[in-house]
């Protein structure tokens, strides 16, 4: 207990538990998450705060430095219907009843881990949109290319052939 100069009593001492998400600087703060032009609303987006593991400091216990960002894929009228279908069938395995989280608790600070959950859910909504690669168009392999390759077989064979003891000579 700590005693206050002006005051005869002790003076009780409570931590303080700062709320990160429900400063008021803080709450106005968000990032534009885009993909491919079409950039998601802030008010589809969801944050929620929380107590990050790992080394901290003074204030290790009383900061909401981690940072879950959720994004309703199945609801959103952001993306169109394309880009959508895209991104639900990538994602299948991901999602949760149609809800995409991503979490970032790798900066002590809430603000740069609110850039980087946005940065990340827009680099994994961009990877899943991406529009499938082009139909490989079947080829035949040369004349030249079919004798290396049996040359080189040939080769391979005499060396094993060679490789063997005298009394095994097979075929």
């Amino acid at each position: 207990m700590r005693r206050a100069p002006h005051r005869a009593g002790p003076l009780r001492w409570t931590p303080r538990r700062g709320r990160a998400g429900q400063h008021p600087i803080l709450d106005g703060v968000t990032y534009p998450v885009s993909v491919r032009g079409f950039v998601i609303p802030s008010a589809e987006l969801s944050w929620r705060f929380s107590r990050s593991p790992g080394p901290g400091g003074q204030s290790v216990n009383t900061a909401d430095s981690r940072v879950e960002l959720s994004f309703d894929l199945a609801a959103t009228s952001a993306l169109p219907p394309e880009l959508k279908e895209r991104a639900l069938d990538a994602l299948a395995g991901r999602l949760t009843g149609g809800v995409l989280t991503v979490t970032a608790s790798e900066y002590r600070s809430q603000l740069r881990n609110r850039q980087a959950a946005a940065s990340r859910l827009a680099e994994i909504l961009t990877e899943a949109t991406a529009p499938p690669p082009a139909p490989r168009r079947p080829t035949r392999p040369s004349r030249a290319a079919r004798e290396r390759r049996l040359a080189a077989k040939r080769q391979r064979s005499q060396t094993k052939r060679l490789r063997r003891p005298d009394g095994e000579q097979g075929e």
